[in-house]
């Protein structure tokens, strides 16, 4: 495995914005360079533990989502490459496989949160309320079980420390007007159904995922950030699922397990992770880019 990397280290380029995972750089007026680092984050925190490669892992997996799903929605891909931007080889050698080069887009103030299964945050808002996100759900439904149709819960984006809220869809229309909430919606929908129906193939269900999106300079809608990663989705293995239980994954949802299992108050700074933590959230995001898309990073 490579060195972790904490920072991306780019020196040639100003620095827009420093993410919990990804940092970017402005490029020029039209593109800018965003580097996924090996940070990891849970409950909001970044915690001081990388994982050694993560960052390819999510680029490779991000990028291979793009180019599927172009046809549902176009992204912030562009014709540069990391070459075009970075000329001098020692700055750019461990930025290889975890950067690229993108369109400068105008990013919505929502994650585009599509839910398939019942779990998580959309489970504990089930048990109180009957309800996700003020969508109301059959009664009785289980922990993990598949709804009856794929539903659209967005959440606020909160700044780096601070917590994203679940928010319902009225309020979306409050912050995009009802035209564009409801054009986000239907396209997260969409793509959320065109991923899901895809893993299933390789045994893989998506139980739930987020997108971000952004505008062009014509208002065309566009996907950015990353998509359909370890990081911002739920992975079950196909062939174990059973509902009533918290399945087993290739996410974080590992990691979130054992972090409930010790005396931290989920506030910053977060706690160190033992090796083996580290080898098993390496291990599992590996195994999502194998299945999905067939590469290693070997």
């Amino acid at each position: 495995m490579s060195e972790p990397l904490f920072d991306s280290h780019v020196t040639s380029l100003p620095m827009i914005h420093r993410g919990k995972v990804r940092d970017i750089y402005a490029v020029d007026d039209a593109h800018m360079l965003i580097v996924t680092t090996d940070r990891l984050s849970a409950f909001d925190v970044i915690l001081p533990t990388p994982i050694p490669d993560k960052g390819r892992v999510l680029t490779r997996i991000s990028q291979f989502w793009f180019e599927r799903l172009a046809s549902v929605v176009p992204n912030q891909l562009c014709a540069l490459s990391l070459e075009d931007v970075i000329t001098d080889p020692n700055e750019r050698a461990p930025l290889e496989g975890r950067s690229i080069v993108v369109r400068r887009l105008k990013a919505l103030p929502i994650e585009a949160v599509v839910r398939g299964y019942l779990i998580g945050s959309g489970w504990k808002d089930y048990q109180s309320t009957g309800k996700v996100c003020g969508i109301a759900l059959p009664t009785g439904l289980q922990l993990a079980e598949q709804l009856p149709e794929a539903i659209y819960t967005p959440a606020t984006k909160a700044a780096v420390g601070d917590h994203d809220e679940n928010v319902d869809f009225a309020y979306t229309e409050t912050l995009l007007g009802g035209e564009l909430a409801a054009k986000v919606r239907d396209t997260a929908r969409q793509l959320y159904l065109q991923a899901a129906d895809y893993a299933r193939t390789k045994g893989i269900i998506i139980a739930d995922t987020k997108f971000e999106f952004g505008l062009d300079e014509d208002g065309v809608l566009h996907l950015i950030d990353e998509a359909l990663t370890p990081d911002s989705s739920r992975f079950w293995p196909a062939e174990t699922y059973a509902p009533g239980s918290s399945p087993p994954s290739y996410d974080k949802q590992y990691l979130r397990d054992y972090l409930e299992t010790l005396d931290w108050d989920k506030t910053d700074p977060g706690p160190e992770l033992p090796a083996e933590v580290v080898d098993q959230i390496s291990q599992r995001y590996r195994e999502a880019l194998w299945l999905l898309t067939g590469q290693t990073l070997d």
